[in-house]
């Protein structure tokens, strides 16, 4: 998937990319509208700007003054993206201010009322405008633009409530609404942190190496490829290759694995991890802000910006919904002029209350809200989600198609048999093959030598070692030579083989110990089960998955033997990247919306077909992390329950959100007509539904947690 990028970016033509912060955004429905207005200008090619994540990507040609101009006339202010700028006041405390003024003056306006009606009446002017100075200021701003949103709608329904004498209700108004939205502020300001708290884990300063000496520099001063020393306790400053050391290192902001992962000469290691008690020379492989949890932020707030299906729903409703609730509110007016006999008040009060309820925010917000914590909650736990469109997907998948090797398998080779002849035993058998396979670099020879080391098995030194590439290796062990290797090369050096009784090897790796043109023992290696693999399975059979299949590029044998016990229901062998998409798209016909599970390279056209691409281990790969729908971040396979089941409970919340928005909201609309809703009750029910939909979207902030998955036990 594309992405845009967070820094000023040339791009073919004259035509530049950039990424802001906006201030001030404190209206789902408002920033809807600015969105839609900066669509319109000649110069901006497009614009994302998504509430949640209170972040803009916009293409544009030329000047951005007039971008600019028009964030100040809605009440916004832009800070480019790494902008060391800070804003002359907080809006979350402005606005706290602002409502708490307003209570000061309503609350002296209470014990006034009975000694000067002046003095009173001077107290509720100042707690109205003390509680509707930002909307006021809003409002006539949107008149001027003829641009009809809440701030309007409020403006129009204080002035009202004031023209007709109702002082008492026009400052309750304001302090009630003023109250709601430094609560709805705080609230959408602490969602967007959530995710920007990641960044802050990344250190300011890295010790570089200069003739091997530490000197604590910024991290702007570092360049790919000079060396840097990581301290015990430290936080890796840049994403890097381990030069020396050894240490664990806690990468739990990148992968969501709270388990450290053990790290020496050779590993990479992740800006913004933790270090153990061990001190890394790392050399750097990339900058600050191309940092593998950078990435993590920017595709992040990207996919924040980007609108679900439910949201988009949501937009076009409230488009109609807006306009339909105004002209009724002008319908009863005009009734209550014509048939109250000149006594129009109320009917003005009636429809000043209905143009307060007529604000959308409440539903428009409920599904951004909810998305975003939900993105936020995956990342946390190592899950990215490019938007919310894939985390509705990932609940309404029916079958999962998964890559063998380094998917459901571990992607490194172990030992599953030991079979010997001519009188040799096994223990010997094993302790002579590790001896010389010690020597070896080769993925097999590295299995052999690790199994021998689990079974606490001494080895022996090998002399004359040589090593045959693509063949096998040999060395004088414990007074004779041996030959380890191939089939094919044991039958070149003349040894003589029974292939009946290599057949043991059922389709997997193996390697044949020989001395004296004598075959001593055949060892068959396989890619192993990865741990908790059945339990894994299980637990989405149980989520409702109806048909789960693996797809793999080795021999049919070699896929059958690794599928034996899972409980698949298809398993096919032998596929080159055309057939695996060959494959999905006839899954997807047969069983309907499809997952497909890889490593996000060799897997590229089966996980663009699928309904839903899942790369495996993306933190070691930048193609993976750019290229996949979802992207598991360390190299586990627990996050795709933990997705599937967090995508239910979103949509979940979004209809909760939906439903309960239009209910209160439906409610207070029938109370018009009777005239018992009252203007600060309008207020109530307008504020608290968007305040009461915030709240419950913002628990998939902390909805489950990886113990609910726990089959790696």
């Amino acid at each position: 998937m594309g992405q845009m990028a967070t820094d000023a970016e040339a791009l073919p033509g004259d035509l530049q990319r950039k990424a802001f912060r906006v201030s001030g955004l404190d209206c789902a429905d408002c920033a809807g509208k600015f969105e839609e207005t900066l669509r319109r200008l000649d110069n901006v090619e497009e614009a994302s700007l998504g509430f949640a994540s209170g972040k803009l990507y916009i293409s544009y040609r030329g000047s951005l003054e007039e971008v600019h101009r028009l964030a100040a006339s809605h009440g916004f202010r832009l800070m480019e993206e790494g902008s060391k700028v800070r804003l002359p006041f907080d809006p979350v405390k402005t606005r706290a201010v602002f409502a708490l003024l307003s209570a000061i003056f309503l609350a002296l306006a209470v014990v006034f009322v009975r000694i000067s009606d002046a003095v009173s009446g001077i107290l509720l002017l100042a707690a109205t405008a003390a509680g509707g100075f930002n909307t006021f200021r809003k409002g006539i701003l949107s008149l001027a633009l003829r641009r009809f949103d809440m701030n309007v709608l409020m403006t129009l329904a204080v002035a009202g409530a004031l023209f007709i004498g109702e002082w008492w209700e026009a400052a309750v108004v304001a302090f009630l609404f003023a109250a709601g939205n430094a609560l709805e502020t705080y609230t959408a300001e602490k969602n967007r942190r959530s995710i920007h708290a990641l960044m802050d884990t990344i250190p300011g300063e890295a010790n570089l190496l200069e003739g091997g000496i530490p000197r604590t520099v910024p991290l702007s001063s570092v360049r790919a490829g000079d060396l840097i020393l990581v301290r015990p306790g430290e936080r890796v400053p840049l994403d890097g290759l381990v030069q020396a050391g050894s240490s664990y290192v806690n990468e739990s902001a990148v992968t969501g694995e709270p388990l450290p992962a053990a790290k020496k000469e050779g590993d990479r290691v992740f800006a913004g991890t933790l270090n153990g008690d061990g001190s890394l020379t790392v050399q750097v492989t990339s900058l600050a802000s191309d940092s593998t949890l950078a990435r993590i932020v920017r595709l992040v707030e990207e996919a924040q910006a980007r609108r679900a299906p439910f949201q988009r729903f949501v937009d076009r409703f409230a488009r109609v919904y807006t306009p339909t609730v105004i002209l009724l509110a002008m319908l009863i007016l005009a009734a209550g002029f014509a048939i109250s006999a000149g006594d129009w008040r109320p009917w003005l009060y009636r429809s000043l209350a209905l143009l307060i309820v007529a604000c959308p925010c409440a539903l428009v917000v409920s599904t951004p809200v909810a998305v975003a914590a939900a993105l936020a909650n995956a990342a946390r736990h190592g899950i990215l989600v490019k938007g919310g469109a894939y985390l509705e997907a990932a609940g309404r998948v029916k079958a999962i198609v998964f890559d063998k090797t380094g998917t459901l398998t571990g992607g490194s080779p172990g030992i599953s048999g030991i079979v010997t002849f001519n009188g040799l035993g096994r223990e010997d058998a094993l302790r002579i093959a590790a001896s010389l396979a010690a020597h070896s670099g080769h993925p097999l020879a590295r299995a052999v030598s690790l199994y021998a080391q689990t079974e606490g098995m001494t080895l022996l030194p090998a002399l004359d070692f040589v090593s045959y590439p693509g063949k096998g290796i040999s060395g004088w062990v414990g007074g004779d030579t041996y030959l380890l290797g191939s089939p094919a090369y044991l039958a070149e050096e003349g040894v003589n083989l029974d292939l009946a009784e290599l057949s043991l090897a059922n389709g997997n790796s193996t390697l044949c110990l020989a001395s004296g043109g004598r075959l001593l023992a055949v060892i068959t290696l396989t890619d192993a089960l990865r741990p908790g693999i059945r339990r894994l399975l299980n637990a989405l059979r149980e989520l409702g998955i109806g048909h789960l299949a693996m797809l793999s590029g080795d021999r049919e044998t070699a896929a059958l033997e690794t599928a034996r016990g899972l409980g698949l229901d298809y398993v096919k062998g032998g596929l080159l990247p055309g057939d695996k998409e060959e494959e999905v798209a006839r899954i997807r016909r047969q069983f309907g919306r499809t997952a497909m599970v890889g490593d996000g390279i060799n897997d590229a056209p089966a996980l663009a077909l699928a309904d839903l691409g899942v790369a495996l281990g993306a933190a070691g790969s930048a193609t993976a992390l750019e290229t996949a729908d979802v992207a598991l971040m360390g190299d586990e396979l627990w996050g795709l329950p933990y997705l599937i089941s967090l995508s239910r409970r979103t949509v979940g919340v979004i209809r909760q959100n939906i439903i309960l928005s239009l209910v209160i909201k439906g409610l207070a609309i029938l109370l018009v007509f009777p005239g018992w809703l009252t203007l600060w009750l309008a207020i109530l029910a307008d504020m608290g539904a968007s305040l009461l939909v915030t709240v419950n979207g913002m628990r998939l902030l902390y909805a489950g947690d990886k113990k609910d998955f726990n089959f790696l036990k």
